[in-house]
C-alpha cells in the first residue's frame, strides 16, 4: 500500500458523480487519499479536473447488452485499475459494483465499496428482459459481493434485506447509509412566494418515477378546480428503458396539464419556487431531490416504497401515498395545497430532519470511517 492511499470512484456519468459523489471525493482528498475519478465524461470534466481530481474518461452505456461491448468495458478496466494500482475502489450503481468488482478481483484491488443507489430498473421492473437477466446479475453478485475486505453501501434498509433474504449477500457484508447527503447551506429555507401554489416533479422523465401519476393527479385537480401550477422538472433518460419521450412530454405541456421545464441545474432555485415537492416513484434509493426539498423546508408527497419512506414520515414532514394511486396522490397533494399552515409546519421539521440525519457532513463522516476500516484491515 502506497504512503498516500489511493482512491478510484468509478461512476457511470460525469454529472451524477459532480451532483452525487463529487462532495465526498473532496473530503477524501482533504483526507489524504489521492483521489482518481473513472467515469463517462461529457460536461463536466473540467469541473472535476478543476479540484485536483484525476479523471480518466470510460465508454459506458447503462442500456448496452452487446455482450463483446461490455467484455471490452471490463477489458478497459481491467488495465485501468491495473495501471493506477488503487488501494481502495468505489463504484456506484449497478454496471460499475459488477464490472468495477471484476477488474478489481483480478487486479487485487486491497478493499471494495459498492454503492447500490437503489435497485433500480433490473429489479424493479416487471418486463421479460429485467426477469431474463435478473438471475443472472444475481448470481454475479453472490460471487462478488462478498469477498473478504469488500462491503456494500445500502441507502435504505429495504434493499439491503431484500438481497440478504435472496441470498445474494451475506450478513455483515452490507452497510447502511442513507443517501449522498446534501448541503444545508447551499439548500436553505426560504419564504413561500406568493401566489398560486407550485406543485414539482423534479427527476429524470422516467416512467418508474411515477411521472405518468403525477400527470394524471394534476388533470384530475384541475377538473376539480383547484388552483395550482404543476410543474416537471427535468429529462429523459435515453439510457434507461423506462424514459418517457420527448413526445409524451411536449404533449402533456400543450394539453396544459402540466409545465415541462426540461433540466435545470439551479435546483435550490426551483426549490425556493416551489410550495409542495412530489415524487411518486416506485421504488428508490434515497431520492436526493427529496432531501433538497426537505432541507429547503418544503413538505413531500411520495409514495410509500423503499427510499422515499426513508425520507419522508408520514404526516410529519409529507405524506405518502401507496404506489400507483392516482386518486390518493391527488388528495394528498389537494391537502397540502388548501392548507398553508400545514406546508409551512411540515417544512420546519424536515429542514430538522435534514440537519440531524442527512447533512453531507454525515454522510462524509460515515463513508470516510468506512474507507480507514477496510484500508487497515
Amino acid at each position: 500500500m502506497s504512503i498516500r492511499p489511493k482512491i478510484l470512484y468509478f461512476v457511470t456519468e460525469d454529472w451524477y458523480f459532480c451532483s452525487h459523489r463529487l462532495s465526498l471525493a473532496l473530503a477524501s482528498q482533504q483526507a489524504g487519499y489521492e483521489v482518481v475519478v473513472v467515469t463517462r465524461v461529457n460536461q463536466h470534466g473540467e469541473l472535476i479536473r478543476s479540484h485536483g481530481l484525476t479523471l480518466i474518461h470510460i465508454e459506458l452505456s447503462r442500456r448496452s447488452r452487446n455482450p463483446f461491448k461490455e467484455l471490452g468495458v471490463i477489458w478497459r478496466l481491467f488495465r485501468i485499475y491495473r495501471k493506477q494500482r488503487p488501494d481502495i475502489v468505489h463504484h456506484v450503481a449497478l454496471k460499475p459494483v459488477l464490472y468495477g468488482s471484476i477488474a478489481a478481483r483480478l487486479v487485487g484491488v486491497h478493499a471494495v465499496v459498492n454503492a447500490l443507489a437503489g435497485l433500480g430498473f433490473l429489479f424493479v421492473s416487471k418486463r421479460w428482459q429485467a426477469r431474463v437477466i435478473r438471475p443472472i446479475v444475481e448470481s454475479a453478485f453472490r460471487l462478488l459481493l462478498n469477498r473478504n475486505n469488500t462491503r456494500v453501501i445500502f441507502q435504505n434498509p429495504d434493499d439491503m434485506d431484500l438481497l440478504i433474504n435472496r441470498g445474494v449477500l451475506a450478513l455483515g457484508q452490507g452497510v447502511l447509509i442513507r443517501g449522498s447527503g446534501v448541503n444545508t447551506t447551499q439548500f436553505n429555507v426560504t419564504s413561500e412566494v406568493d401566489g398560486v401554489p407550485l406543485v414539482v416533479l423534479a427527476s429524470r422523465m422516467l416512467w418508474d418515477k411515477g411521472v405518468g401519476e403525477f400527470v394524471e393527479a394534476a388533470r384530475l385537480l384541475r377538473l376539480h378546480g383547484i388552483a395550482a401550477r404543476f410543474v416537471l422538472v427535468g429529462e429523459g433518460d435515453s439510457d434507461n428503458p423506462a424514459s418517457i419521450s420527448f413526445r409524451q412530454l411536449s404533449q402533456w405541456q400543450g394539453e396544459g396539464v402540466v409545465e415541462w421545464w426540461g433540466r435545470c441545474d439551479d435546483m435550490p432555485q426551483i426549490l425556493a419556487q416551489s410550495h409542495v415537492v412530489c415524487l411518486p416513484s416506485y421504488r428508490e434509493g434515497l431520492p436526493k431531490v427529496l432531501i433538497e426539498a426537505a432541507a429547503s423546508g418544503r413538505p413531500i408527497v411520495a409514495t410509500d416504497v423503499p427510499g422515499c419512506r426513508e425520507i419522508v414520515r408520514n404526516g410529519e414532514n409529507g405524506l405518502l401515498v401507496p404506489v400507483r394511486d392516482v386518486s390518493a396522490l391527488a388528495n394528498a397533494i389537494k391537502q397540502l395545497i388548501e392548507n398553508p399552515s400545514l406546508r409551512i409546519i411540515m417544512g420546519e421539521r424536515g429542514r430538522a430532519m435534514v440537519e440531524s440525519e442527512f447533512s453531507i457532513e454525515h454522510v462524509v463522516c460515515q463513508t470516510l470511517a468506512l474507507y480507514k476500516e477496510l484500508i487497515r484491515s
